[in-house]
């Protein structure tokens, strides 16, 4: 298998694919009931459903693994960097051009890792992503769906297993399969192991759900950590299991989880009017069934205060989990998979405060703007900066509490509580901040302005290719 390669030349097309990525909407595809698991951390489900985990970047990849949490602030040339296939077989090469195809939002994450973890992960999300493709494809029947999902794990280590009926626009990852499987194989034990586990588990947990709607909170939590939670863990094994991280960070299954949990929830949040307007609901009944009747009910406009109350009430629930994000965060010693864990989860604080109490997720889509996204994508390279961009959005968050909503007095003690711990290292941030290199601001706000430039005609492009092809 092939190692890191240090030779690949400088692409700008690299760089303008993976800004594009970052804020490219998800295929209107709709997935099937419980069609939410994440794209490998950490932007949604292998499939669609990817956590704001998901976004795009090409991070520098360290040769040496850190013994300090001491990283440095993005060089906007590793924006550039582009994975060299010269030396990769063709089968893995192919899986490169299915995780490209497939993730959109999280091939250039996954191919900035170092060495073979990354393509342990680019495994890994292969796997995830076929297994999701099963769950989603809606014109498989129950009785043959669900025994796929629990088996789904054996046949990664069957050589011609494959399944060419599927309807789904990812069908291809299940009709070559055995080039994924093959790949699968060639990895090492220790990566191997942690892929067919969370595989199985995820493959029942899909199963469980496929029938059974989200209704109190402990089941939003459980479904959330079937298709995201177990991602997250997964990923953090493999992180050990490549000895760029600690042994406790694979070890640690509660923070791993609620990495997955913070950005599955973000995404549900978010995701309320195309959801139900699918008919799909992950809501879970015992928040919303406290202001409405039916959870598309809360998208009438006599209903905006209680639709605005439950919004509140998700987002508080979801913030919970930020402490151990940060907890998590504060244990990694590669930056490579410093910034794959970071940076989703700076985006997702960033989407639940542009969510929170607003009455436009009611109406249409929410999401940060493409600069603030870019901004964030080159900062939040540093535990020292992600501590200051939590201050930020919890503080901005602070500024929006009503105070006749029914969840203020938990939404005040949990940002508290965010506020608390990130404040450390604040000082440390602002001293550093003076002695940046002009030069080094320069090339950001030419990069910053380049992307901005480049993804709003893209933009533009896209809509109107849309509006020529219409419906």
């Amino acid at each position: 298998m092939a190692g890191a390669c240090c030779k690949c030349p400088v692409s700008l097309l690299t760089l303008k694919r993976s800004l594009l990525l970052l804020v490219a909407p998800r295929s209107a595809t709709p997935p099937g009931p419980s069609s939410r698991s994440l794209t490998v951390v950490v932007g949604g489900r292998p499939g669609e459903r990817r956590p704001p985990a998901a976004v795009s970047l090409r991070a520098a990849r360290p040769t040496a693994l850190r013994t300090s949490c001491s990283y440095q602030r993005l060089n906007p040339a590793a924006l550039l960097r582009s994975p060299c296939q010269d030396s990769m077989s063709d089968s893995l090469r192919t899986c490169y051009t299915y995780l490209n195809q497939t993730s959109r939002s999280f091939a250039a994450v996954i191919e900035a890792l170092d060495g073979d973890l990354r393509h342990a992960v680019c495994i890994f999300y292969l796997v995830l992503r076929s297994l999701d493709t099963v769950e989603d494809d809606m014109s498989i029947p129950l009785e043959k769906k669900v025994p796929m999902l629990k088996d789904f794990h054996t046949y990664l280590y069957q050589a011609d297993w494959c399944f060419t009926q599927s309807t789904e626009k990812d069908r291809q990852v299940l009709a070559d399969f055995p080039t994924i499987s093959l790949e699968f194989r060639k990895l090492g034990q220790q990566y191997r192991e942690v892929i067919s586990d969370i595989c199985q588990r995820m493959g029942s947990g899909m199963a469980e759900f496929l029938e059974k709607k989200v209704g109190s909170m402990k089941e939003w939590d459980l479904y959330c950590h079937y298709v995201a939670g177990l991602v997250g863990i997964g990923l953090s094994q493999l992180f050990s299991a490549s000895q760029l991280a600690d042994p406790e960070v694979g070890l640690d299954t509660e923070l791993a989880n609620s990495l997955g949990l913070f950005l599955q929830k973000t995404n549900i949040i978010r995701d309320y009017l195309e959801d139900t307007q699918q008919g799909r609901a992950f809501w879970p009944q015992e928040a919303w069934g406290q202001f409405a009747d039916r959870l598309e009910d809360l998208a009438k406009p006599e209903k905006l205060e209680s639709a605005l109350s439950c919004l509140n009430l998700l987002v508080t629930d979801a913030l919970r989990h930020v402490p151990d994000v940060l907890a998590y965060l504060l244990r990694l010693r590669n930056q490579s998979i410093f910034n794959f864990c970071a940076i989703p989860q700076v985006m997702a604080l960033a989407t639940l405060s542009a969510c929170y109490n607003n009455p436009k997720l009611f109406r249409g889509v929410v999401k940060i703007r493409k600069g603030q996204a870019v901004t964030l994508m080159m900062d939040a390279t540093s535990m020292e900066a992600v501590h200051t961009i939590i201050t930020q959005y919890s503080e901005e968050l602070l500024q929006k509490v009503s105070l006749t909503d029914p969840s203020r007095a938990k939404t005040l003690h949990i940002l508290g509580v965010i506020v608390e711990k990130s404040a450390p290292l604040q000082p440390v941030l602002q001293s550093k901040s003076v002695h940046l290199s002009p030069m080094y601001l320069s090339a950001a706000m030419l990069l910053a302005a380049l992307s901005w430039q480049y993804l709003s005609t893209t933009v533009s492009q896209a809509q109107g290719t849309a509006d020529l092809q219409g419906p």
